[in-house]
């Protein structure tokens, strides 16, 4: 007789546990395994932040800590070179601070037979560049030592205030050279805030406390105060400008009005001495062919505090900024 199959669900039931205790070992074993591997990653990559902090912090202290000292300073004979680019400004490169270290460091190099400021700048601060103006005379004076500038793309402005301390200054046929004056930039909002009916509440001890305020409006007195003050100011600038270059300029109703020229039209005005690059200058000017750069830049841990620490204040510092008077 042949046999039939067991079909009674019942008579499978003794191995059913037995399967489920296996499938339920292999489900957990993997999600033991995944867990372990998923700790060991978080585990590598916290000792790898770790390591990265730790190399960043090595090498922001070694940077620190050997600031200012470069392959600068050397006996033989080379043309000193200071950049100065960008707006001239207190927190920039282009500021008094920056430039004033270079330039003292370059001055008391005994091998440094000249300074070059290679200049490519719109202008900006005109104390900033007073500043500068008057140390290049002074370091001159102490060290004797010769100062040329040469133009880049522009030199104008509060840049052109410091480059007619030098003794001589040399542009491109195309670079812009002059805008000797001075301005005063803001905005007003009085009417828009008329038709918008804003009411602006600002409270000074002072009538004139406010009066750069662009919410308020302005009188015609502190207008002119305003106005009396640029004109002083851009006196200053004339006058600089005249003791630099001397007899060399060619004096138009124009010249110090504002406006800029090319560098050969401002040969021909005397703003400038002659068409001529920085290897040319160092070649046969200064006959010291190699060059050795003095200019003075952040180091890494700088870069960084401005970029994270002061941006906190400088959307503030700018619209502070923006009222002051501007060589540009």
């Amino acid at each position: 007789m042949t046999e039939q199959p067991n079909d009674n669900p019942a008579s499978a039931q003794p191995n059913a546990p037995a399967s489920n205790t296996v499938w339920e070992r292999a489900v957990m074993e993997s999600v033991a395994l995944g867990y372990l591997k998923e700790q060991r990653r978080a585990r590598q990559w916290r000792n790898g932040l770790r390591l990265a902090w730790l190399v960043f912090l090595v090498v922001m202290s070694w940077v620190v800590l050997h600031r200012g000292v470069s392959s600068t300073s050397t006996t033989s004979a080379h043309t000193a070179v200071i950049e100065i680019k960008g707006e001239i400004d207190a927190d920039g490169l282009a500021g008094s601070s920056a430039v004033v270290t270079s330039l003292r460091s370059a001055f008391e190099d005994e091998g440094s037979q000249a300074v070059v400021l290679l200049i490519n700048s719109p202008g900006g601060s005109p104390v900033q560049a007073g500043i500068i103006n008057d140390e290049i005379l002074r370091l001159k004076k102490k060290h004797s030592k010769p100062v040329y500038a040469v133009v880049e793309e522009s030199c104008a402005s509060a840049a052109y205030y410091i480059a007619v301390a030098a003794d001589q200054i040399y542009v491109d046929k195309a670079s812009i050279v002059g805008s000797i004056g001075v301005l005063m930039d803001g905005f007003g909002f009085t009417g828009l805030m008329d038709k918008l009916g804003i009411e602006r509440r600002l409270m000074t001890a002072g009538e004139n406390k406010g009066f750069l305020d662009p919410f308020s409006a302005q009188t015609k007195t502190q207008r002119a105060h305003a106005q009396a003050m640029l004109d002083q100011i851009h006196q200053q600038f004339i006058a600089v400008v005249r003791k630099g270059r001397g007899d060399r300029l060619k004096e138009t109703p124009e010249l110090f009005s504002g406006l800029f020229w090319n560098g050969q039209r401002a040969v021909e005005l005397g703003l400038a001495d002659g068409l001529g690059s920085l290897d040319y200058v160092a070649r046969d000017i200064v006959k010291a062919e190699d060059l050795v750069d003095y200019t003075q830049r952040d180091n890494v841990a700088e870069r960084l505090a401005k970029r994270f620490g002061a941006s906190v204040g400088e959307g503030m510092g700018r619209v502070m900024r923006s009222s002051l008077p501007s060589v540009r």
